[in-house]
């Protein structure tokens, strides 16, 4: 028996007492038969169509919350129940039934709208992405994808890895650098792979970067920064020598001689000697740059390291507050190269101000901080600091901090420079690993 007939019998089972002692009454009175028959039809009338509407006031409401919730679950959101209403049973059913449409209309909002942004960041994005099933079929690739293995997507699509020539980047580790070739060209590529899963089942995902466009700009951009510096400085060097060549030319092919032309020519010579050397220096310093070592790790004592390089600086007194005792791992002879640097430019920054020079330790969880500081007058322009060759200096040759930098990131740590806060003067901090 179904509810819709258990209601109905249920309905009329109610009814029944009412209407049995009624038509008893009815035909075991003194009342004609036309009448009795026809109070009869009116009572079993009356008695079945209240069953009937109590039937249908109670199924309504139910047919009422199936057609909601079927129309919830073939996704359209719009529909909502009348009656709803908080302050009875059936209506607080209808009113929640319409509060979960309306936070299920907003979710499918939101996912639609982040679904929408997704393909689009998807589509833009230079870096081609590829979705594999399980049977390592593609799913999903973007327009960099498409790209890259020159083929639209409808043609890709439900094709295997090994037909689309990415089989290879499944095995080894899920993240590296790749030399290949695919259909765009050779190159060199970054690979990231992961996995995850999509209705129970697992799913791979392969992202690939192209980096040779990358390393060329950066090297192009190497080369410029280098080209640069070199031409400046060769035209430092050659330019006087130029003019001083053509000078003596013309002081020798005088007739007659000028009484002072020896003294003259060694002069000339003099200075061409000079700026040939300065070259030879500009050009050693680089070499000294490029070719740094790989460290020779040994145990170093930090307090006997600064007390040595405080001892090599005699032009100004040098305040050490020591701070714990410390030993690391380090190549002693860089790091007191890069201690040596960090206190000549603090001491010349003093010159003028007269102010202190302190060098300082102390250690955080993992770390060494090694400071230098000064009381001069700051650095006006920090963002050029660990540029080659770039000097504020007369003299400078504008490679000490980037050794500097190049020696501490060589033992894995950093080094920076800022201006001190509140006082005058710059500090510079080294952060080198414990182990």
């Amino acid at each position: 028996m179904t509810h819709e007939q258990r209601a109905m019998v249920l309905a009329l089972l109610a009814g029944s007492p009412a209407v049995a002692v009624a038509l008893i009454l009815l035909w075991s009175g003194d009342v004609t038969p036309k009448l009795q028959w026809t109070l009869t039809v009116v009572v079993l009338g009356f008695w079945l169509g209240g069953g009937v509407a109590l039937r249908e006031f109670v199924l309504r409401p139910l047919q009422i919350l199936s057609n909601l919730l079927g129309a919830l679950r073939e996704g359209d959101y719009s529909i909502r129940a009348r009656g709803a209403r908080t302050d009875d049973a059936l209506g607080l059913a209808l009113f929640e039934a319409n509060n979960l449409a309306a936070i299920l209309r907003e979710q499918r909002l939101g996912a639609v709208e982040a679904t929408a942004l997704l393909e689009e960041v998807m589509a833009e994005i230079d870096v081609a992405v590829f979705a594999f099933d399980d049977e390592q079929r593609l799913q999903l690739v973007n327009r960099a994808g498409e790209r890259l293995l020159a083929e639209p997507a409808d043609r890709l699509l439900g094709t295997s890895a090994a037909e689309t020539g990415l089989a290879f980047l499944f095995d080894g580790p899920a993240h590296r650098l790749v030399d290949a070739t695919f259909r765009v060209g050779q190159g060199r590529w970054e690979v990231h792979r992961s996995s995850f899963r999509q209705e129970g089942f697992r799913h791979s995902l392969l992202v690939i970067s192209d980096l040779s466009r990358t390393l060329r700009e950066e090297e192009r951009q190497a080369w410029k920064r280098l080209v640069r510096v070199l031409r400046h400085e060769i035209n430092n060097s050659l330019a006087p020598i130029k003019s001083l060549s053509g000078s003596l030319r013309d002081l020798l092919r005088r007739d007659p001689p000028p009484e002072d032309r020896e003294d003259d020519i060694v002069t000339g010579l003099d200075i061409i000697g000079e700026r040939a050397e300065a070259l030879s220096r500009f050009m050693g310093s680089y070499a000294r740059l490029t070719q740094l070592p790989e460290p020779d790790l040994q145990p170093v004592e930090i307090a006997a390291l600064v007390k040595h390089a405080v001892d090599l600086e005699t032009r100004r007194e040098i305040t050490i507050k020591e701070g714990p005792p410390v030993t690391i791992r380090a190549d002693s002879d860089q790091l007191s190269q890069l201690l040596i640097n960090l206190l000549r430019n603090a001491v010349e920054a003093v010159t003028e101000t007269q102010g202190e020079v302190t060098v300082s330790w102390d250690t955080r969880p993992g770390f060494l901080d090694l400071r230098v500081t000064d009381g001069g007058i700051g650095v006006s322009e920090t963002a050029n600091l660990f540029v080659p060759f770039y000097t504020t200096k007369p003299d400078g040759s504008g490679i000490g901090l980037a050794l500097s930098r190049q020696i501490a990131e060589a033992h894995g740590g950093t080094l920076t420079l800022q201006n001190r806060t509140g006082t005058p003067g710059c500090e510079a901090i080294v952060r080198l690993p414990l182990e």
